[in-house]
């Protein structure tokens, strides 16, 4: 009987892999169109219809009025996973009834089940799309992910920014107009 060990270095070899195939689909993905570039802060954001998770069909419109924060993920991106929880708790914190923003985390994932696994392991508690052909990511110019724009009550992009950030929590309450927020909780979270 093989020992824990073997078994251990097999697992490893097959994860990396899978993730070197995951980065090489995800590259090849963003040579489809090499001259894409991130909608300028001031301009209007792409229009967008995704299917969500939950079976409904969201349409970036359906927010007009509203600001919304989207962010572009993946199941098997690492800085991904860890930007989940960031962006949770600040909606849990922050996202009230009468709210006027909105998140929305669109999936780059291939497969569907993949972004649903992922969302209910993150106990993700906003909506996940789920850009099926990448057109989405394309319009958007994301070549790399976590991609996180911010989008104001008029359609424009008001924020935009690529990678995970630690402060994201502070500049979000900014980019929305919350104020005393505490990322430790200390402070009130009112508008």
């Amino acid at each position: 009987m093989p020992s824990r060990s073997v078994f251990a270095i097999v697992g490893l070899v097959l994860f990396t892999v899978w993730i070197t195939w995951r980065a090489k689909t995800i590259e090849a993905g963003f040579a489809r169109n090499p001259s894409a570039h991130h909608p300028a802060h001031g301009t209007p954001a792409p229009a967008f219809r995704l299917p969500a998770l939950d079976g409904r069909s969201v349409a970036l419109a359906d927010y007009r009025g509203r600001n919304v924060v989207i962010t572009f993920w993946a199941s098997w991106c690492g800085p991904c996973r860890m930007e989940m929880p960031i962006l949770r708790a600040f909606y849990e914190r922050t996202h009230k009834q009468d709210a006027d923003f909105e998140i929305l985390a669109i999936s780059t994932d291939s497969a569907r089940e993949d972004a649903a696994t992922a969302a209910t392991e993150l106990k993700i508690p906003f909506l996940v799309l789920h850009d099926t052909d990448g057109k989405i990511s394309d319009q958007y110019g994301v070549n790399a992910i976590p991609t996180l724009f911010v989008i104001d009550k008029r359609g424009f992009v008001s924020y935009s920014r690529v990678g995970l950030d630690m402060t994201m929590e502070i500049m979000l309450a900014q980019q929305l107009g919350i104020k005393n927020y505490s990322p430790t909780g200390t402070s009130g979270a009112g508008h």
